[in-house]
């Protein structure tokens, strides 16, 4: 039994380590910068500075609200329609899904300024036809639709590997007994596929709350979200402590999300059964 317990302690030793270098030293690192000043005694000074900053969190949870929203609209008939399809057309499918993620993010983010500028491709396709041009970029719509394009997968993925496990002799009885397409989704479909909606909305707000180069490329800087804070605090003006606390805020306000969103999910499932 002792020599058991301490193979164990040996296969954990690794995962233990990690956990306290990349983990719990970095926590302890933004608790202690965020109560400290720069000679490193105790204040508040960093909490109350927060206060100036109440629109940009604002606007940093708006903008990814809505870029969830949106992905979730998405993501949720093109997930049912993946599940449907056959094997080969299934595997196409999530190919092409999964093909934007191969390239770099800061990559795939730049391309969207050749896309929407003024001059750039959609403006001249439209003005070639008399629809434009229209001005697209440096908006919060560009942002928005920067966040959209980079963590849709994150919300494909989740919702499909649900519904690619759901038995759909269950819709097939539903509608048996009577049940039309909208009542088959309602009833049966939706209820099934709840964990991977609360996992997919959870992977895209996370990112999309706490991202930074996309509102800074496509909203050229005028619309600052608390990752552009964050960043200006570490790389502009020094200002660790401040930055740390900025963290230490919006570390709290995803976990809390996250439980909010775990908590649902427990609760839709009792409800389920």
């Amino acid at each position: 039994m002792k020599t058991t317990s301490f193979a164990k302690k040996i296969l954990n030793a690794p995962y233990i380590v990690w956990s306290v270098i990349f983990i719990i030293a970095p926590l302890i690192m933004v608790f202690y910068y965020a109560f400290t000043d720069r000679s490193g005694a105790f204040t508040w000074n960093n909490i109350i500075a927060l206060k100036n900053y109440g629109e940009t969190f604002g606007r940093s949870i708006l903008y990814a609200v809505v870029a969830t929203l949106i992905c979730l609209v998405i993501s949720y008939p093109l997930a049912y329609i993946i599940a449907r399809s056959g094997a080969s057309k299934r595997s196409t499918l999530m190919m092409l899904i999964m093909l934007p993620m191969w390239m770099n993010f800061l990559i795939r983010t730049y391309s969207w300024l050749t896309l929407l500028a003024n001059k750039g491709v959609i403006n001249t396709i439209l003005g070639a036809i008399g629809l434009g041009p229209f001005h697209m970029i440096n908006t919060p719509g560009a942002v928005i639709l920067g966040m959209v394009y980079n963590f849709l997968p994150y919300m494909v993925l989740p919702i499909y590997s649900i519904m690619s496990k759901l038995d759909f002799s269950l819709t097939e009885a539903a509608s048996d007994l009577g049940c039309n397409g909208f009542q088959v989704i309602r009833r049966v479909i939706f209820p099934l596929s709840v964990p991977g909606i609360i996992s997919g909305i959870t992977m895209v707000f996370v990112p999309s709350v706490s991202t930074f180069y996309i509102s800074q490329k496509l909203g050229g800087g005028k619309y600052l979200l608390i990752g552009d804070s964050i960043e200006m605090q570490f790389q502009s003006a020094y200002n660790y402590n401040l930055g740390a606390s900025l963290s230490l805020v919006l570390m709290l306000m995803i976990i809390a999300c996250m439980f909010v969103m775990n908590k649902f999910a427990d609760d839709e499932g009792a409800a389920i059964i």
